[in-house]
């Protein structure tokens, strides 16, 4: 087995391999003065495994074309099998026609990895309408998850906590990490005027006065979510409001806005590299990729 990165990922690629005890190789990749990517494998593949690990951020677009480029040269170059781990997997959360003439990119998205890999490792991808990634994936599609990972550094770092999903998207999230911390979650209702105007309320009341709070979202993009929760969370007293999130965009300036809400600390898995990394997601990756070295 054979592990490389392209344009992201290269810390959890380069941890994979030393704790799988196989050989990283790094891909090189550019431009041609044109700005037509160049990519080149900087060892041989033949009748070998290869494991690619990009995660979609930052650059999503580009990343996706790495991705393809990538697994289709290894393929010509007689690579038996190509396993994408993509630790954040984005497109997903463009899953309808919402308006009249819409990309229905998560599909389009699914459709050139199929097309392109064997099989896709990814941890908590944002799956709504979908069912499961088998909805949109005729390949082998694997779906972990870090809740795990929060809850023990939960556990570790905070006392008198009380778990809060910022609408019911996110609270699968808070509800599964506050059953492995055994203690209170709720959820706040999200009313959406806009892209970025949203407005929530809780649904199930729980003491939240003089409590640490912890905000609980699979990803954390522009912020607007979290940072309403957040301003609700200290409006009914909350001694301290820290936000965590697996995956970690912050884009339109997400992190002054936490910071502006009232938000004392944010913390993000290493799925997406940012310097709110605290939570390391190699170890459910390695085991995952354990079953496949054998």
């Amino acid at each position: 087995m054979i592990i490389t990165s392209l344009s992201n990922s290269k810390s959890i690629a380069k941890s994979l391999a030393r704790k799988l005890k196989c050989k990283y190789s790094g891909t090189t990749i550019s431009s041609f003065p044109d700005g037509d990517l160049y990519l080149k494998f900087n060892t041989n593949l033949k009748k070998k495994k290869l494991v690619i690990v990009q995660s979609f951020q930052p650059h999503s677009d580009m990343s996706l074309f790495d991705i393809v480029f990538a697994a289709e040269t290894a393929k010509s170059l007689g690579a038996k099998k190509v396993i994408l781990v993509a630790p954040y997997l984005a497109y997903m959360r463009q899953d309808k026609r919402f308006n009249s003439g819409e990309c229905i990119s998560s599909r389009v998205m699914a459709k050139m990895l199929n097309n392109s890999i064997d099989k896709l490792i990814t941890i908590d991808p944002h799956i709504h309408r979908y069912k499961s990634l088998k909805d949109i994936f005729t390949i082998s599609a694997k779906k972990l998850t870090a809740n795990p990972l929060i809850a023990e550094y939960i556990q570790k770092k905070f006392k008198n906590e009380v778990i809060i999903g910022p609408d019911w998207e996110s609270y699968q999230w808070a509800e599964s990490i506050a059953k492995h911390v055994h203690v209170q979650a709720t959820v706040l209702k999200k009313t959406r005027f806009s892209s970025r105007h949203v407005e929530v309320k809780m649904i199930k009341p729980v003491p939240i006065k003089g409590k640490n709070v912890i905000i609980v979202d699979d990803i954390i993009s522009t912020g607007h979510t979290v940072a309403e929760a957040a301003k609700k969370a200290r409006k009914m007293g909350a001694k301290s409001v820290s936000a965590i999130g697996v995956h970690g965009l912050f884009v339109e300036n997400g992190m002054e806005k936490l910071k502006k809400a009232g938000v004392n600390k944010i913390i993000t898995t290493n799925c997406i590299e940012h310097k709110t990394n605290k939570i390391d997601v190699t170890p459910l990756l390695f085991n995952e990729l354990k079953r496949e070295k054998k």
